[in-house]
Formats: structure tokens, C-alpha cells, sequence
């Protein structure tokens, strides 16, 4: 039984459920509730076709997380250095990063328990 790596697969929309929070363009669109209004779930797996899914969209939230600390260490080294005219933009992506990572810690955390509570019920 081979397994296939997950790299290199191209990311769905949305990113791990939060719809709102992108890693563009929000340096001029903020919302009020600082964009992550649309935690519906995981979107972008419907139904069995080929198990490539959830692995699509895992993919697509990591690198849609990583563009997110990306911009928002880019905003931060603007602020330091002076070149940055509003520090509210560096404050709303440093946010939305953490924001972004703690859900995805979370996704991991309850995938590991439930493959812990599956090998459990194996044994």
C-alpha cells in the first residue's frame, strides 16, 4: 500500500472553513468583525470522489495560513521600520493570522483525538 504525499496539490477556496479570511487584499477591506464571520465548516469536500477533498483543502488552509503570517510579517517590518502609514493594518493581520493559526491547531488537535479514539476502538 503506497501512500501519496499531499504537496503540490492546489488549495480550494475558503480555506480551513474560515470564509472571509484571505491572504490578500484586506489591507483595504475590513469588516467589523475582523473577517472570520463565515466559520461554516470545511467547505469544498462533498462526497467520495477520490478522497482527494480534504487533503485539497488542508492544503489550500495551510497555504492560505502561510500567506497570512506572510503579509502580516511583511505589515510588522513596515510598522518598525516607519514606512507603514496606518498601524491598524499591521494590528488587523497580526490578529487574523493568530486567529487563522489557533483554528488550524485546532483541526489538528480534534483529527489527532479522533484517531486516537479509532486506534481505541481496534484494540
Amino acid at each position: 500500500m503506497a501512500l501519496n504525499p499531499i504537496g503540490a496539490i492546489q488549495g480550494a477556496g475558503g480555506g480551513l472553513g474560515v470564509q472571509g479570511v484571505s491572504g490578500t487584499g484586506y489591507a483595504d477591506s475590513t469588516s467589523s468583525t475582523g473577517g472570520a464571520t463565515g466559520a461554516t465548516g470545511v467547505s469544498g469536500v462533498t462526497g467520495a470522489s477520490g478522497g482527494n477533498g480534504f487533503a485539497t483543502t488542508l492544503t489550500g488552509a495551510m497555504d492560505n495560513l502561510q500567506s497570512l503570517q506572510s503579509t502580516s510579517n511583511q505589515l510588522a517590518v513596515s510598522a518598525v521600520t516607519g514606512n507603514l502609514d496606518d498601524i491598524h493594518k499591521a494590528t488587523i493581520a497580526a490578529t487574523r493570522a493568530q486567529i487563522t493559526l489557533e483554528f488550524a491547531a485546532t483541526i489538528r488537535n480534534k483529527g489527532v483525538d479522533a484517531f486516537n479514539e479509532i486506534m481505541r476502538m481496534q484494540a
